[in-house]
């Protein structure tokens, strides 16, 4: 329990944001705002007794956004290695999962106190239903990009948990009884969700029209498959694969894998890893094993002019104010003396070339007269082991959209109705329709992520 020497000092440093501190005693620190469009909105309605229309809900869809959530060791906090072992937070991020889950729980409760003061006679608690469709909005910057960029080995166990949990659905021999059922359901209610989904961002437009166009045919193909027929799920992730786009089939993988939660729930637990094993280089490689490794993972980068401005028009480095990651113009700004080394695919053509000149037979030896090639001879040597370990596109390219990587990594966490406000930064919606802690108990459902179909008739 928090002494009340510690809530005076969090009092004190939390709102200083980056300039305070907190204590090892705290696993996360967050920070949020409250959403202009709706806030006042919904505490006027409850204040009245009524409740909030639900198109303007549908509009939005959460009362307060995160602006930040942060834990292992930022600012102070506790480091993963202190809670590494707990069982239920093993997995990554849980604590800062379970903070915004928290925020949401305590923004409901919040508005509906406020609506209390306001017209304590008259006040009227939240529909239950309604209370649900709320999730916690969150804006997520260019800090996330570099961070895939930066933890290889992390990035391939959730890729892989991702592909093998995939792989097993696919092999399922027969469908059960009532599956196809259960997963025409499901294709309704991320049918619904998608006409949830609003941007103003023009590629996320077209993405989300491509979306909805593939549930259709999606809900039309359905009528036409045989449950009873061998392999099934492999069958159908076939033509999704032949017949839909990206959108299409993502959001397809996503529907199969709830299908099947006692197959695919277990790999949570392989999603971790420790990075510290992965991080010592293999000097005895040989040089010839180490430039079929490049061949293999970095061929598109190898292949790439980097004489071409456009090629690495870009570059990233920290920012003095907030030390957080920025990205800038290479050939507009003079910021080349404080880039960050997170541009691999044309670091690992220069040390593909640097290979051919070198008299040497051994990494160790390479590296003894090359020292400026250890971080991605050590990169290299990584992604030969893990498959999944890196982004195989270049990261400084004048087209790269660092809106890609945030949502890969923001869908690992849940997220949804993501909505670029630029190619650098994003807002989503998190836990929307997922029960309360008060109904935990009772609700056995854990796909929450999908509208109940009774929002359609909205």
């Amino acid at each position: 329990m928090p002494e009340q020497a510690d809530i005076d000092r969090l009092r004190e440093n939390v709102p200083k944001q980056e300039a305070g501190r907190i204590s090892e005693k705290e696993l996360t620190l967050s920070r949020a705002n409250r959403s202009v469009r709706l806030w006042d909105y919904v505490v006027d309605r409850l204040s009245k007794g009524l409740q909030p229309e639900i198109e303007r809900l549908l509009e939005v869809g959460y009362l307060m956004r995160t602006t930040a959530v942060y834990g292992s060791g930022k600012f102070g906090a506790a480091d993963r290695a202190q809670i590494v072992e707990r069982p239920e937070l093993q997995a990554p991020f849980q604590a800062e999962m379970l903070t915004v889950y928290l925020i949401r729980c305590f923004v409901l409760d919040l508005v509906e106190h406020i609506a209390r003061l306001r017209a304590p006679e008259d006040a009227a608690p939240l529909d239950r239903e309604l209370r649900r469709y709320f999730g916690i909005g969150n804006s997520t910057g260019l800090g996330m990009a570099p961070f895939l960029i930066n933890h290889p080995a992390l990035l391939n166990a959730w890729i892989g948990a991702r592909e093998e949990a995939l792989c097993r659905v696919r092999r399922v021999e027969r469908a059960q009884p009532g599956e196809l059922k259960v997963l025409k359901s499901l294709v309704a209610r991320a049918a619904l969700h998608a006409e949830h989904w609003h941007s103003e961002h023009p590629l996320q437009v077209q993405k989300l029209s491509d979306l909805r166009e593939d549930l259709g045919r999606v809900k039309q193909h359905l009528k036409t498959i045989d449950a009873n027929a061998s392999l099934p799920w492999n069958k159908l992730w076939l033509w999704v694969e032949e017949n839909l786009s990206l959108e299409g089939q993502e959001q397809c993988a996503s529907l199969l894998l709830e299908l099947y939660p006692d197959l695919v729930d277990p790999l949570a637990n392989f999603m971790s890893t420790d990075e510290q094993k992965t991080f010592p280089i293999d000097g005895a490689m040989q040089i010839v094993r180490l430039r079929q490794i490049i061949e293999g993972v970095y061929g598109w980068a190898i292949n790439t002019d980097w004489s071409q401005v456009d090629a690495q028009a870009r570059l990233w480095y920290t920012s003095e104010e907030k030390l957080e990651p920025r990205l800038g113009e290479r050939f507009e700004e003079p910021l080349e003396p404080y880039e960050q080394p997170l541009g691999p695919g044309r670091d690992a053509a220069k040390l593909y070339h640097a290979l051919h000149d070198a008299r040497a037979d051994t990494v160790a030896e390479f590296l003894l007269a090359h020292p400026e090639h250890r971080h991605i001879v050590r990169r290299a040597q990584i992604a030969g082991r893990l498959p999944y370990a890196e982004i195989r596109d270049n990261t400084i390219a004048s087209d790269m959209m660092p809106i890609d990587m945030l949502r890969m990594k923001l869908s690992f966490f849940g997220a949804c109705h993501f909505d670029p406000r630029s190619d650098r930064w994003v807002r989503i919606n998190m836990f929307q329709n997922a029960p309360f802690p008060h109904e935990l108990a009772a609700d056995t459902s854990d796909n929450w992520t999908l509208p109940p179909l009774q929002f359609a008739a909205q």
